[in-house]
């Protein structure tokens, strides 16, 4: 839902104001906003964005590739989480405004309005461009910090895996001995043979003894 709103109003904004600037800019005429800082001038740009020019016919180039870009957006949209608003916000707005400059370079071989711009930096003008332009360039800045910081997350949890695993290695791991045990061993014990009983009455032993003279 809020992707498609982001996304939605992007595109409505930029055909807003490309059909604005299209009946109140033609046959020369200019305007300026914000004390002139921003001169309102319309061109028709049949390259990238802000003018950059690709190629004899760049709409046999512009389109297919509009195309597929579109179709990634819409994947990362889909498997983004919806508590990642950063990504959402990001995708949604290059997915409106690719979308309006992809109108205008299917519509007609004029190329895409542009009508913001030029802007004067001091040291060279900045080149026209439009609603679509902004979304796109905002967007993918903003795409681009939320990849870089899914990978320094994902780096940070495969890295505390590995230190909780090497942790847990340590600890559960046997002592090593070194050499070899043997058994203590055993005393041999030995047993002192028992004296013989006294006799009680010795003399009627030799009584009895028939070698013995009487």
């Amino acid at each position: 839902m809020t992707a498609g709103l982001l996304a939605g109003g992007v595109l409505v904004l930029d055909l807003w104001s490309k059909s604005w600037a299209l009946s109140n800019l033609a046959g020369g005429r200019s305007m300026e906003l914000l004390g002139g800082l921003l001169p309102l001038t319309l061109a028709f740009n049949q390259g990238a964005a802000f003018g950059i020019r690709i190629g004899s016919d760049p709409r046999m180039v512009f389109i297919p590739v509009t195309v597929l870009a579109i179709g990634f957006l819409v994947l990362v949209l889909a498997r983004a989480d919806r508590r990642d608003w950063l990504r959402i916000v990001a995708a949604s707005l290059v997915l409106g405004g690719a979308l309006g400059n992809l109108y205008d370079r299917v519509r007609w071989e004029r190329g895409v309005v542009d009508f913001l711009g030029p802007v004067d930096l001091g040291f060279m003008l900045f080149p026209i461009f439009n609603v679509a332009d902004m979304g796109i360039t905002v967007g993918a800045i903003l795409l681009a910090a939320s990849f870089w910081m899914e990978d320094m997350a994902l780096a940070n949890g495969e890295q505390g895996g590995e230190e909780d695993r090497d942790e847990g290695n340590s600890g559960s791991s046997p002592a090593k001995t070194t050499g070899t045990s043997e058994a203590p061993a055993s005393t041999p014990t030995t047993t002192a043979a028992s004296p013989p009983a006294p006799d009680p009455d010795p003399g009627r032993a030799k009584e009895s003894d028939p070698s013995t003279g009487g």
